[in-house]
Order: structure tokens, then C-alpha cells, then sequence
């Protein structure tokens, strides 16, 4: 899940007063919450799982699996497998994001509510990512291309470290920010797909690409409630929309560190890396805010506040403002050496 450090850092921040009326619309709409699983989520049942496409460890030639996988990997290079690192990490940081969702506004597992139609949601999108950094975090390993030691300090440190995305408990927030962070996620995954397929590595390309689709499944999904509830309370969405792109969508694992580092300090060149090999980019987190814009039709919304008309105004203009930042932008082309990877002595 990914997002460009050096776009967003222009972007004022400014609050927002919270309303009353959120848990009243979360509730309102929490009997949909069940369509919104048959829609947008998999059966257990149906839906894949990591060992569909790793090497079989219970086959005879489970170990001759293995070294075609560990010499398709060495095709890819080190920007590559920086960026695998750092999805892979920021996939598997998995429960921080259950455990911020579970303390949403409206979103209940306690008492007479443990049946609560969105915390449901939140345990079924929950099964259904874990699956990825599952499978991701195996492929490294079986590759040999990474030292897994320096991978999973990483980890612990960003599970242990948690993360703030700016949204508080507040539910329209957040859910701007997953339909926005879906897509991202979406964007990055294919694209690594798509060169790991250009590279030969048809096992990586078609496991990437998959994990895009499910991706896209889940952005669809909060980009349908961040819909539902503007059609309950236009002008509290309204302002919630603008109140997070005035403060910038972070990404998840904006606290990404390696071992011996501070809380942070491996972001801002794990994003120039992905800004470098094209994964996403200054011009992915503009065009987002355009198709979300378009599909959540912000220039035609009616019954606005005053106040929410003014935050209307800024976000139908943001994306030309963004687009004038981002041409200015100098992004360094130096690559920073990872412990993640440059255990290995790849170039």
C-alpha cells in the first residue's frame, strides 16, 4: 500500500469539527453491510490462498519448485526488490490496521453488538488481506534474494510502533482514506506484477496481479460507503474528504524503519525508490483524487453547509493545484542501500 512523500508534505493541514451525526449514519446504514460482503468479498471456500501458487512442500519436487523459483528471482533488480520488501512489510502490519478500524466510530465487536453488521466487515476484509503478505512474505523467503532477518526486524518495528493515518475514530475519515489507500495498493501491485512478468517471473507477475484484484475488490467496497454515507449526510462527508487531503493520505507504513533506525526513517526513501521505478508516483496520487472526485460526483452534490461548500470547492480544485506541485518537483535519482537488500551484494 503506497504513497508519495514528497507530493503530499506541501499540503497544509487543518482541523475539522467532529459531528454528532456519524454514529447515527453508521447505524443507519450498518443493515447494508451484509450486501456489501456478497458484493465485494470472496468466500473462504472459493476464494485463493498463498500455497495456490508456491511451491508445494508436501511434492516430491517441491525442492526443484524451489530452484526454479530462486533463479526466475534473480532477473529482478534491486529497486524491484526493495519495493516487494516494502509492500510485503507494509501487507503484513496487518493487524495495527484491524485494531485502528475496530475502535471506529460505529464499528462495535462488544457485548450484544459482537454481531455488528461493520465489524463483520472488518474481521472478513481482514482474513481476506492477510493472505497477502502471507504469500509475499514466502516468496521472499524462497527466493534468496533478500535478508529475511533485516525484512522482519522491519515488521516487528512497524506492528510495534503502530501508525497514525490522521483519521482518529472518526468513520468518514477513515473511509476516505481506505478507498483512497484500496486503489494506491491496487495501482503498485499490478505494476510489479507487470514487470515481474516483463522479467519472465510468470509466477510473480500472476501472484502481484492478484493480490491487485482483491485490491480493487476492497477499494470498490469503501468507495461504496464513502457514497452511501454522503447520501445520509452530505455535508459531514464533505468536509471529511477535504479535512484528509488537506492533511495528506499517508501511507500505512509511513513509520517504516530498519534495524537501528528511528520511527520513519526508511518512508521517504523506500518512496523515492517506488517514485524511481515508476510502482506509483506523484501523478498515481493525483489521478486517484480525480476518479474519486468523478465517481462520488463532488462537483454536483446538493444540501451543502456553507462550510461544506467551501471544502466542495477545494477539492474540485486540489487536483490542479497538486498537478502544478508535482511538475516542480525534484525527486533524487541516488539509490539508498536498504539492509534489506543489500545483504546480498545485488547492484
Amino acid at each position: 500500500m503506497i504513497l508519495l512523500y514528497y507530493l503530499t508534505k506541501f499540503v497544509k493541514k487543518q482541523r475539522m469539527p467532529t459531528k454528532n451525526i456519524r454514529l447515527e449514519v453508521m447505524q443507519a446504514i450498518e443493515p447494508q453491510v451484509e450486501g456489501f460482503m456478497e458484493s465485494f468479498l470472496i468466500p473462504i471456500e472459493d476464494i485463493w490462498q498463498p500455497s495456490d501458487f508456491l511451491p508445494d512442500s508436501e511434492n516430491e519436487g517441491f525442492l526443484d519448485a524451489v530452484a526454479d523459483l530462486r533463479g526466475e528471482s534473480k532477473e529482478l533488480g534491486y529497486d524491484f526488490w526493495v519495493t516487494m520488501v516494502a509492500d510485503t512489510i507494509t501487507e503484513e502490519a496487518l493487524p495495527t490496521y484491524e485494531s485502528w478500524l475496530m475502535d471506529v466510530e460505529g464499528i462495535d465487536q462488544h457485548g450484544e453488538n459482537k454481531t455488528n453488521g461493520w465489524s463483520k466487515w472488518v474481521r472478513a476484509w481482514t482474513g481476506e488481506e492477510n493472505r497477502h503478505g502471507d504469500v509475499l512474505n514466502k516468496y521472499l523467503y524462497l527466493s534468496g534474494r533478500v535478508n529475511m532477518r533485516e525484512v522482519e526486524i522491519t515488521t516487528q518495528h512497524l506492528i510495534s510502533d503502530g501508525f497514525d493515518i490522521g483519521t482518529d475514530r472518526d468513520p468518514y475519515k477513515n473511509f476516505v482514506y481506505t478507498s483512497f489507500q484500496e486503489l494506491a495498493t491496487n495501482i503498485s501491485h499490478k505494476r510489479v506484477g507487470q514487470m515481474a512478468k516483463k522479467k519472465g517471473n510468470v509466477l510473480l507477475g500472476k501472484m502481484c496481479t492478484i493480490i491487485a484484484g482483491d485490491e480493487m475488490r476492497h477499494h470498490l467496497a469503501y468507495r461504496e460507503f464513502v457514497k452511501t454515507i454522503m447520501g445520509e449526510d452530505p455535508s459531514g462527508m464533505m468536509l471529511a474528504f477535504a479535512d484528509m487531503m488537506k492533511k495528506k493520505i499517508v501511507m500505512p507504513a509511513h513509520f517504516l524503519r530498519e534495524s537501528g533506525g528511528t520511527i520513519g526513517t526508511a518512508f521517504e526513501n523506500f518512496s523515492n525508490c517506488a517514485q524511481r521505478l515508476g510502482v506509483y508516483t506523484a501523478q498515481d496520487y493525483i489521478d486517484i483524487l480525480k476518479k474519486l472526485n468523478a465517481y462520488w460526483q463532488i462537483d454536483s452534490v446538493r444540501s451543502l453547509s456553507d462550510e461544506a461548500e467551501k471544502a466542495r470547492d477545494y477539492l474540485v480544485k486540489l487536483p490542479d493545484r497538486l498537478q502544478r506541485i508535482s511538475e516542480r518537483i525534484q525527486h533524487p535519482q541516488d539509490q539508498y542501500r536498504f539492509k534489506w537488500v543489500e545483504a546480498n551484494g545485488m547492484v
